[in-house]
C-alpha cells in the first residue's frame, strides 16, 4: 500500500519494524522525497528551486544588491539605453530596516532558567517551602527557645532578617532565591553547551533569516565525537513536509541540503568504497541539479547531499513472564512476536514515535545512510513522543506559503529605486540660470571714458557689483528697447519635478515604516520637533508591538533549543568521553555543580527564558525606583536589587516587598529609638534623681554636720548651763535646805509653841477643871476664869 502526498510517494507505514529498517525502505522514504521537492522539473517549477530562488532575492534586496535589469527595462526604449547615463546602484534603504529589526532583536538579552519538574525535586522544593513556612509563622517563639536553650531550632538556614514575613514575599522567595543544585547544574551545562557552539552567532543569523525569509532553523545534535552541537540551517536548503503550524510541530519529515566535498564524504561514510565514490562524483547534481542550469553559486568539487530525518510508529512489545518464585519478568521482543494465549505468559505492547536518520545523494539512488537515531529526543512526561532535531518557526505561514518583512515592501523598494533614477534623470537635464546680453543695448552705452560698453566689461560689472548701465534714449533721441542690456535668466523647470520625485520617495518611504511597523521614533529618523516626548515613546512602543511576531519568533527557536540540548544531556552523559569533557568545562570551583551533573539524567526540568525587560518596562520600573528612592523607601542597595531582577511583575513584587520591610525596620528603629530615647530619660532621670539625692545627702550631711555642730555648741552650751544650774541648784538647795532647815525649825518651834500651848490649856484647862471640881465640891464662890487668864501667872 502506498500513500501520495503531492505527486510524492512515501512508503506504507504499516509494515513490521525489519522492513522499516531495511535500506530499500529508507530508499523509497528518500525518492518521496526528493520527488516531492526536485522532481517538477530543473529548470523552473519544481518546490525547492522557486523556494531557493525567493529566499535568494529577498536576501539581495535585503543587502541592497538586487538585479537591476527590472529597472533597465522600466527606463529604456526598446531595450535601448544609450541615452542613459545613469547610476544603476539599486538605493539600499531595505538594508535600513532589516539592520534594525535584526540588530534590535539579537541585542534582546535573556537567563535560562532551568525548573526541576520531576517528583524527586518538586518533592524536595515542596518540603523546603513547608519547612520556611513553619520557620516564618513560629519565628518569634523559636527565637524565644533558641535564647533560652542556646539550641538552634529552626529548620532552614536563613538570616531572620531575610525570612519571608508572609504567604507573599514566601512565594517570591521560592521564585527569586531558591535554586535547588541540580538546577543549577543544568543551566550552567545548558549555557556552556551553547558557548561552545558560539550561539549568540547562530542566533543573529537565524534573527536575520527571520525577518528576511520570514522562517528561522536551527539543529540540535549529538555524537560522541563533538557532544551536543547547535548547527545553523540555511532555509534556503531546507526541505519539510506540509504543515499550516507556524512551528512545524506536525511535519513528518524534515532535512537539508547541503553541497559536500568528496573528501568529506569519504570521511563521514568510511563504508564506501573507491566505485561508489567516483559514482558519486559523476552525478549531474552537483552542475544544475540544486539551482538549475545557469543558476546559483557552483563548485565542480561538491557534491549535494540530502540529511534528513522520518517520523514513524514502533511497536514495542514484551513478553511477561511469571517465575515459579511468583515474580513478574518482562522480557522484550519484536513486533511479530504473536504466541498463542498461554497460562504462563502473556504479550503486552505498546505503539511509540521513532525517529530515522538518513543520507541520500541527491539525483542518484545512493543512499548513504538509513538507520533509527541513536539518540532521539524525548519527553521526560511522555516516552511515546518523539521530537525531531530541527527546530523551525516561520510566524506569518498560511496554507504553507510563508510570508517575510522583507517580501511586504520589496515592491515599494523598486518604486524607490525608479524614483531614484528619475531623478538622476531630472538632475541631469537640468541647465543652470544664464545671463542674456542685448548687444545693440551696450553699443548705446558710452561709459564717457571714450569706450563703448563691451559684453566682457558689462559681465564683470554685473557678477561683481550686481549693477548694469543702460541708456533709455538711444543716440538719435528715440526709445531705447534694450535699455537694459543684461538680464538674468531663470531656469525653473526642474525644481518642480525634484521637489514632485522627492515627495514620491518620501511616500514609498513611508509606505515602507508604516508596511513594516518601523516608524520614526524606532527607525533612527529626526522627530519632529513639536512631537512630545511621550508620544515619541508611544510611537516607539507601537513599532515594538507591530514587529514583536519575528522576537517571539527568536525566543520560541532558543527554547526549544535549550530544550532539546536539556533532554540531550542524558546522551551526553553516557559516554565517558563527553561526560568528561562537560565536568571539565564546568565551572571547577562550584564543587556542588559538579556533584550534580551525574544526576541530570535522572531528573525532568522546564527550560524557561528570563527576558530582559524592554526600554518601556525599564523606564517604568525605574520610575517607580527613583519614586521609593525619593521618598526613602527603599535603599541604594535595595535599587540595585530590584535592577537585577529581569521579571518586571517579580521586580514590582520585589520592589514592594522592601518597601514594606524598610518601612518595618523604621518602624522598629523609631520604636528601639523611643525606647532608648525613654532609657536615655529614665537615666537622666535617675541620675538627676541620684544627683538631687547626692545634693540632698550633701545638704543633709551639711544640715547634720551643722546640727551636730550645733548640737554640740547646745550641749556645751547646755552642759555649762547645766553646771551653772548645777552650781545654782547647789547654792540654791544649800540655801533652800537652809531655808528648809530655818523653815523646818520654825515649824519645828511652832508646832513646839503649838504643843506648848495646847499643853498649856490642857493645863489650864484641868486646872480649872480641878477647880470646877473643887468647887462644886466645896461649893466655892464662882470663880472668873476671865480674870484668872488675864493673871499672869509666874511658872
Amino acid at each position: 500500500m502506498n500513500i501520495n502526498y503531492n505527486n510524492s510517494v512515501f512508503p506504507s507505514q504499516v509494515v513490521s519494524d525489519a522492513e522499516k529498517s531495511s535500506i530499500e525502505y529508507g530508499r523509497q522514504v528518500a525518492r518521496a522525497i526528493e520527488s516531492e521537492w526536485f522532481m517538477q522539473g530543473r529548470t523552473n517549477g519544481n518546490r525547492y528551486l522557486t523556494t531557493w530562488n525567493n529566499y535568494n532575492r529577498l536576501r539581495l534586496y535585503a543587502r541592497g544588491e538586487q538585479p537591476t535589469q527590472k529597472y533597465k527595462d522600466e527606463l529604456s526604449i526598446n531595450g535601448d539605453l544609450s541615452y542613459l547615463n545613469l547610476d544603476w546602484k539599486p538605493v539600499p534603504i531595505i538594508s535600513k530596516f532589516v539592520d534594525i529589526l535584526a540588530n534590535g532583536i539579537s541585542n534582546k538579552d535573556y537567563d535560562i532558567n532551568a525548573f526541576a519538574q520531576d517528583p524527586v525535586s518538586v518533592e524536595k522544593r515542596t518540603n523546603y517551602a513547608e519547612m520556611l513556612a513553619q520557620d516564618m509563622f513560629s519565628r518569634d517563639l523559636m527565637k524565644r527557645i533558641t535564647d533560652t536553650l542556646g539550641d538552634q531550632l529552626f529548620n532552614t538556614d536563613i538570616p531572620e532578617a531575610q525570612m519571608p514575613q508572609n504567604a507573599e514575599e514566601l512565594e517570591l522567595h521560592m521564585q527569586l532565591s531558591y535554586k535547588q543544585s541540580i538546577e543549577i547544574a543544568e543551566e550552567e551545562a545548558i549555557n556552556q553547551v551553547l558557548d561552545m557552539n558560539r550561539w549568540d552567532l547562530t542566533r543573529r543569523r537565524i534573527n536575520y533569516d527571520l525577518v528576511t525569509c520570514g522562517i528561522g532553523a536551527v539543529k540540535t545534535n549529538f555524537n560522541v565525537s563533538n557532544g551536543i552541537t547547535v548547527e545553523y540551517v540555511d532555509p534556503a536548503n531546507l526541505v519539510y513536509s506540509y504543515t499550516e503550524d507556524p512551528n512545524f510541530e506536525d511535519i513528518y519529515y524534515v532535512g537539508e541540503v547541503k553541497m559536500v566535498t568528496l573528501p568529506e564524504i569519504a570521511k563521514q561514510f568510511p563504508n564506501l568504497d573507491n566505485a561508489t565514490l567516483e559514482k558519486i562524483q559523476q552525478q549531474e547534481g552537483n552542475r544544475s541539479y540544486m539551482y538549475g542550469y545557469g543558476n546559483g553559486p557552483y563548485d565542480e568539487s561538491t557534491v549535494p547531499v540530502l540529511y534528513f530525518e522520518y517520523k514513524t510508529y514502533q511497536d514495542q512489545v514484551f513478553k511477561i513472564k511469571e517465575t515459579p518464585n511468583g515474580l513478574i519478568k518482562a522480557i522484550e521482543k519484536p513486533d511479530t512476536f504473536n504466541p498463542p494465549e498461554n497460562d504462563n505468559f502473556e504479550r503486552v505492547g505498546r505503539t511509540i514515535e521513532v525517529l530515522y536518520k538518513g543520507v541520500k545523494i541527491l539525483g542518484t539512488d545512493l543512499l548513504l545512510q538509513w538507520g533509527m537515531c541513536p539518540n532521539m529526543t524525548r519527553p521526560f512526561s511522555d516516552t511515546t513522543k518523539v521530537e525531531m532535531n530541527y527546530a523551525i518557526c516561520a510566524p506569518r505561514i498560511y496554507k504553507g506559503r510563508i510570508e517575510s518583512t522583507v517580501g511586504r515592501i520589496t515592491g515599494f523598494a523598486d518604486m524607490i529605486q525608479i524614483t531614484h533614477l528619475k531623478l538622476q534623470q531630472v538632475i541631469a537635464r537640468m541647465v543652470p540660470d544664464g545671463v542674456f546680453l542685448d548687444m545693440d543695448g551696450l553699443a548705446e552705452v558710452d561709459l564717457g571714458n571714450g569706450t563703448n560698453y563691451n559684453p566682457a566689461e558689462a559681465l564683470n560689472m554685473y557678477f561683481q557689483t550686481g549693477s548694469v548701465v543702460g541708456r533709455s534714449l538711444t543716440q538719435d533721441g528715440e526709445l531705447n528697447r534694450g535699455k537694459v542690456p543684461v538680464q538674468e535668466l531663470t531656469s525653473g523647470s526642474g525644481q518642480a519635478k525634484i521637489q514632485s520625485l522627492i515627495s514620491t520617495y518620501n511616500y514609498y518611504l513611508q509606505m515602507i515604516r508604516d508596511v513594516t511597523g518601523l516608524n520614526e521614533a524606532r527607525d533612527g529618523s529626526l522627530a519632529d520637533k513639536d512631537t512630545l516626548v511621550g508620544l515619541q515613546k508611544i510611537a516607539a512602543q507601537a513599532s515594538n508591538i507591530a514587529t514583536k511576531h519575528i522576537n517571539n519568533a527568536s525566543l520560541y527557536l532558543t527554547l526549544r533549543m535549550c530544550e532539546n540540548i536539556s533532554k540531550k544531556m542524558k546522551d551526553m552523559l553516557e559516554y565517558p568521553l563527553t561526560a568528561n569533557a562537560l565536568r571539565d568545562s564546568l565551572n571547577i570551583f562550584n564543587t556542588a555543580t559538579l556533584e550534580q551533573v551525574d544526576k541530570l539524567n535522572l531528573h525532568d526540568f522546564g527550560i524557561f527564558l528570563d527576558l530582559e525587560p524592554d526600554e518601556e518596562e525599564k523606564a517604568k520600573l525605574e520610575q517607580n525606583i527613583q519614586v521609593a528612592l525619593g521618598s526613602g523607601g527603599i535603599d541604594l542597595e535595595d535599587a540595585i536589587e530590584i535592577r537585577q531582577i529581569r521579571n518586571l511583575s517579580l521586580a514590582n513584587q520585589m520592589l514592594k516587598q522592601k518597601r514594606r520591610r524598610k518601612l518595618q525596620r523604621e518602624r522598629q528603629m523609631q520604636a528601639e529609638m523611643a525606647q532608648q530615647q525613654a532609657a536615655a530619660n529614665s537615666q537622666a532621670t535617675q541620675a538627676a534623681a541620684e544627683a538631687e539625692v547626692q545634693k540632698q545627702q550633701a545638704l543633709t550631711s551639711e544640715k547634720v554636720n551643722f546640727e551636730q555642730a550645733k548640737s554640740q555648741f547646745e550641749i556645751q552650751r547646755m552642759q555649762t548651763e547645766a553646771e551653772i544650774k548645777r552650781a545654782l541648784m547647789a547654792e540654791e538647795f544649800k540655801y533652800q535646805l537652809q531655808l528648809e532647815q530655818m523653815k523646818t525649825q520654825r515649824e519645828t518651834t511652832k508646832e513646839q509653841q503649838i504643843e506648848d500651848r495646847k499643853d498649856k490649856r490642857t493645863r489650864i484647862a484641868g486646872t480649872q477643871q480641878s477647880q470646877m471640881i473643887d468647887q462644886r465640891k466645896n461649893d466655892l464662890l464662882p470663880i472668873d476664869f476671865e480674870a484668872q487668864s488675864n493673871q499672869s501667872p509666874t511658872i
